[in-house]
């Protein structure tokens, strides 16, 4: 007769880590117990079921259909204790934040004003790693992001923190041969470089009111520091922000080509997994880097 008391934890845990490995060696290694444990805490629970969960052919051992439908809810179950656990664990959430940024916003905006993080809540160690494909929240252990483009990020929660004044830029061999543009419409028969979404030049042609806008051909590039250099090198325009090119116009080794622009949508957003939107620490930086990119002193802008 089958029982209506809750199986064994263990023995769960046994059933969800052999039917994930299909081993009952790689789930005893993953469980740090041996093979015969495991196997006796699987006939156990079988027993506890009346049901047989997995079915034993030569050396492999494969899911009944009963193992099949009792997996999914098993392992849900095990995911929702993690969670719980990770929420139940907050009001002690202090420690080393780990934050991934993109290198440019890093070095022009965050790095300069941590001491200010730091100095509000000195519980808190900021570990900064640079990244410019957005983070794997759960495999990488990072606790929020910040990455630049148009802050939709399916899953995850965005919030916008600083659009940045950019402006279009090329080498003085490129301008010299196609000239100074009268217009921005002008530059969609130019080359352009593009950033890897390739949206940038697209919003700022919306935004200077030119709609018959081509397909974004030419190379697309991750970084803002390889853009540059491709642009350096001639290879198209670039839409960059001010002051990552600012010495560049300086030194006239890249001519301006429209007025500094201000993409309101196209900005940097803090990206990060809802299960971390009450975590202390992570609520002290969201509260910190949203009011400091208020400030009159915050955008990136260039000189």
């Amino acid at each position: 007769m089958v029982e209506h008391t809750l199986p064994p934890l263990n023995a769960l845990r046994a059933f969800e880590a052999t039917a994930r490995h299909l081993s009952v060696k790689n789930a005893a290694d993953e469980l740090c117990v041996t093979p015969g444990a495991v196997s006796q805490m699987l006939k156990s629970l079988e027993l506890h079921l009346g049901v047989t969960l997995f079915r034993r052919v030569n050396r492999g051992i494969f899911l009944t259909d009963a193992g099949q439908g009792y997996l999914p809810p098993i392992r849900n179950a095990f995911r929702q204790i993690t969670e719980a656990t990770k929420r139940l664990a907050v009001t002690t959430d202090t420690g080393i934040l780990t934050v991934s940024v993109a290198p440019f916003f890093a070095a022009a905006w965050l790095v300069p004003r941590l001491k200010d993080f730091q100095d509000a809540h000195p519980a808190i160690d900021i570990q900064v790693v640079t990244g410019k494909t957005l983070a794997d929240f759960e495999r990488d252990g990072v606790d929020v992001a910040i990455r630049h483009g148009l802050g939709r990020y399916p899953g995850l929660c965005s919030e916008r923190v600083l659009a940045v004044e950019i402006v279009p830029v090329a080498a003085p061999d490129l301008v010299k041969r196609f000239g100074l543009p009268a217009s921005p419409a002008d530059l969609t028969r130019w080359p352009l470089v593009h950033e890897i979404e390739r949206k940038g030049w697209h919003f700022w042609f919306q935004a200077q009111g030119v709609s018959d806008i081509a397909a974004p051909r030419g190379p697309a590039f991750d970084d803002s520091t390889l853009l540059v250099q491709a642009v350096l090198a001639g290879q198209g325009a670039g839409l960059l922000p001010a002051a990552l090119v600012a010495s560049d116009i300086a030194a006239g080794r890249l001519l301006r080509l429209a007025d500094i622009a201000l993409l309101e949508d196209f900005a940097y957003y803090l990206v990060y997994p809802d299960i971390n939107r009450d975590r202390p620490k992570v609520t002290a930086f969201r509260d910190w880097i949203l009011n400091a990119s208020g400030t009159p002193d915050a955008p990136l802008a260039g000189h």
